[in-house]
C-alpha cells in the first residue's frame, strides 16, 4: 500500500507594480481561509504565505490539491490587490530587516536569533511522507542523506536576492544554512539518539523549540511522518508533485532498506557539505560531487541514477511515467532557476523575472 504524502508550500507576496515583495501576507491569508481553513497560514515574515494539502495516498489526488490551493491562494492575493510569487527567494525589494509577523512565537524568536530572522525571506517546499514510527522516520533519514544534493539540484529555484545574480541556483539553501541546526542531518544511531541530541540543543539554547529543527530531514513533531524540507518553492504545480512523488519513492525504497536491516551509508560530512554548496551553485545543469562514491559526477547522471534507485516504487504507486517525464523535463529545459535567468536575458529586466514565477490568477 503505497504511503501517504503531502506538500507544505511558501509563497512571496508581491506589490503587481513594483514587483517587491510586500507585508501583505496577513490579510491574504485571512480571505483564503474562507476556502482552505488552517491549511492557509502565515509564516514569521510578514511577506510569506503559506498553504498545505490534507495526506493523500494518490499522485493524483496530490495534484488536485496542489492546484487546487494554489488557485485558491491566487484568488486571495488578486482579491487584496496583491500577487503570489513562486520562488526561493524575492527577486526585488528592501529585504533586510525582514518585517516580522505578529505573535508571541515569532517575537520570542526574533529575541533569540536577532539577524537571522532579519533574513529570513526565503520561499521552501516540505514534503511530509507517512511512517509507521519515530524509530522508522529516523532510521529513514541516516538512507535518504546521500541522495539529498540531488534533491537539491532538482528543486533549485532561487537564483536572485532582492535585485541582483547571486551566481547561484539555490540561494535560498545558503541563507537557510547559518542557522545553528540547519542543512543536511547528522547520521543517527536511533530515535533515542536523535532525542538526546535534540535534548542537548534545546537545553543549551541553540534551538528555542522543536519547531526550530531545520534540518533538511526531521521527524514531523506534530504528524505521522518524516518531513523532507530542502526543497525550494516549485514554479508550477506539476514539478511540485512530482518532486513530492519522488520523494515518496526514495523515502519507501529507504524505508524498505530500513526493514531489510541494511546499514545506510555514512558519508564524511565535508563531502556532503560540498556536494550541498555544489548543488546549490550550479543546480542540475553543473557538476557536482557523489557523496556515494566520493567522486566528481553531474547533477543530470545523478538525477538519472535516483531515479534508477528508485524505480520499484515508483512502479508500486504508478508513478513512473510522471515522475520520469517531470525529470527529463529539468534536464532538458532547465531548472526554475534557469528559466528565472532566461527571463531575465530576454529584456533584462527582473520585473520579467517576477512576472516569471507569479501564480496564475
Amino acid at each position: 500500500m503505497a504511503l501517504r504524502f503531502g506538500i507544505e508550500e511558501e509563497y512571496f507576496v508581491v506589490d503587481p507594480v513594483s514587483r517587491e515583495v510586500v507585508p501583505r501576507a496577513a490579510a491574504v491569508v485571512r480571505r483564503a481561509g474562507a476556502a482552505l481553513g488552517e491549511r492557509a497560514s502565515t509564516e514569521l515574515v510578514a511577506y510569506l504565505a503559506e498553504a498545505k494539502t490534507s495526506p493523500c495516498d494518490d499522485l493524483d489526488k496530490l495534484g488536485e490539491q496542489v492546484r487546487s490551493m494554489r488557485t485558491v491562494m491566487a484568488a486571495a492575493a488578486a482579491a487584496e490587490g496583491v500577487r503570489l510569487a513562486a520562488s526561493g527567494t524575492p527577486v526585488l525589494g528592501d529585504l533586510v530587516p525582514a518585517p516580522i509577523a505578529r505573535g508571541a512565537r515569532y517575537a520570542e524568536s526574533l529575541a533569540v536569533y536577532r539577524g537571522l530572522d532579519d533574513e529570513q525571506s526565503i520561499c521552501s517546499c516540505h514534503v511530509h511522507v507517512e511512517m509507521p514510527d519515530r524509530e522508522r522516520a529516523v532510521q529513514v533519514s541516516n538512507h535518504l542523506r546521500p541522495w539529498l544534493p540531488t534533491l537539491l539540484a532538482l528543486a533549485a529555484n532561487s537564483p536572485y536576492w532582492a535585485g541582483r545574480d547571486t551566481g547561484h541556483a539555490c540561494w535560498r539553501a545558503l541563507t537557510w544554512a547559518r542557522w545553528p541546526v540547519a542543512g543536511p542531518p547528522p547520521y543517527f544511531a536511533s530515535a533515542g539518539h536523535y532525542d538526546d541530541l535534540v535534548g542537548a540543543l534545546l537545553e543549551c539554547g541553540a534551538l528555542m523549540d522543536s519547531g526550530t529543527i531545520f534540518w533538511d530531514v526531521r521527524p514531523s513533531a506534530r504528524l505521522p511522518t518524516i518531513e523532507i524540507r530542502l526543497a525550494d518553492v516549485a514554479p508550477t504545480a506539476g514539478e511540485a508533485t512530482a518532486f513530492a512523488a519522488l520523494v515518496r519513492a526514495l523515502v519507501e525504497v529507504s524505508s524498505d532498506a530500513v526493514e531489510a536491516g541494511e546499514r545506510a551509508p555514512d558519508p564524511p560530512p565535508e563531502i556532503l557539505r560540498a556536494a550541498y554548496w555544489l548543488a546549490a551553485r550550479h543546480g542540475l545543469a553543473g557538476h557536482g560531487l557523489d557523496v556515494r562514491t566520493g567522486r566528481p559526477a553531474s547533477f543530470g547522471a545523478q538525477a538519472g541514477g535516483l531515479l534508477a534507485h528508485v524505480l520499484p516504487a515508483l512502479r508500486g504507486t504508478g508513478d513512473l511515467d510522471a515522475v520520469a517525464r517531470g525529470v527529463r523535463r529539468l534536464v532538458a529545459g532547465g531548472t526554475g532557476a534557469e528559466r528565472q535567468r532566461a527571463a531575465y536575458r530576454g529584456r533584462g529586466r527582473l520585473t520579467d523575472v517576477v512576472d516569471a514565477v507569479l501564480l496564475p490568477g
